[in-house]
């Protein structure tokens, strides 16, 4: 009969609310679990690396600086839908998760070879001699340029100097000195584009940047004979042919 054939469709179709309020409950339960099982997991161990201007612990500070950005799922969450944190001196970082309960901090620094300063400020410049960074302390490492005549200065525009062609002559000098692992508070340049050293209380006179790899070098060698003393080396008649070179100082 049609009207038994409609009430056994209708039968096998229908489906008891209790039973489907236990499928509810269920996936509710399996929802609530998983969710406290993600956010229970927190990150043990954080690697950085390609930081030189701050420390391990410093980056650790400013990125996971309480329990909750040790959260894994907040961390994974804050990476992708957040922008990154503004650090001085970072280009940007990324987090890599390398597992529940790790990560790498891979840090891209600016390039910084130097800074002067302005209006009470501390302007750091890279390679080409554009400001990168402005802050209210001077960062270790970095060496003040002094001498320097030049305008207004604007963030993210180049340092507006007579001559562009100092800048490559104050990357070279950096990164020699870098090189010799000596690292100066402040370079002077004159009005030729000669430089003085200044580390402490030693003043050294590098003359032009002729032979320059030879003067530092020399510098080198004799670091340990200047430690603590007080006066000025003088380096400008450095001669590559010479070889039982000597130096004038002049203690203050």
């Amino acid at each position: 009969m049609p009207f038994l054939q409609d009430a056994r469709e209708a039968q096998d179709g229908y489906e008891a609310p209790g039973r489907k309020k236990t499928a509810i409950l269920a996936v509710v339960v399996v929802v609530l679990f998983l969710l406290i099982v993600f956010m229970s997991l927190r990150i043990t161990e954080i690697q950085v690396t390609g930081n030189q201007k701050y420390t391990d612990e410093q980056i650790v500070q400013m990125l996971f600086p309480d329990k909750i950005s040790r959260n894994t799922a907040v961390c994974y969450l804050r990476d992708h839908l957040r922008e990154h944190e503004t650090i001085p001196f970072v280009e940007d970082y990324r987090i890599v998760f390398q597992g529940l309960g790790k990560v790498e901090v891979i840090v891209y620094e600016k390039s910084v070879v130097g800074y002067v300063s302005y209006m009470s400020s501390y302007m750091y410049f890279d390679k080409d001699g554009i400001i990168v960074e402005s802050s209210s302390q001077a960062l270790s490492g970095v060496p003040r340029i002094t001498g320097l005549k030049f305008g207004h200065i604007v963030l993210y525009q180049a340092l507006p100097v007579e001559s562009q062609e100092i800048f490559s002559e104050i990357l070279n000098l950096t990164q020699v000195l870098s090189i010799y692992g000596i690292e100066v508070d402040r370079i002077q340049f004159n009005s030729y584009g000669e430089a003085n050293l200044y580390m402490g209380d030693l003043e050294v006179v590098l003359g032009g940047n002729e032979s320059l790899n030879g003067k530092i070098a020399e510098l080198s060698d004799m670091l340990s004979q200047l430690e603590g003393r007080n006066g000025t080396l003088y380096l400008d008649d450095y001669d590559e042919t010479s070889t039982n070179a000597m130096y004038a100082f002049r203690p203050r």
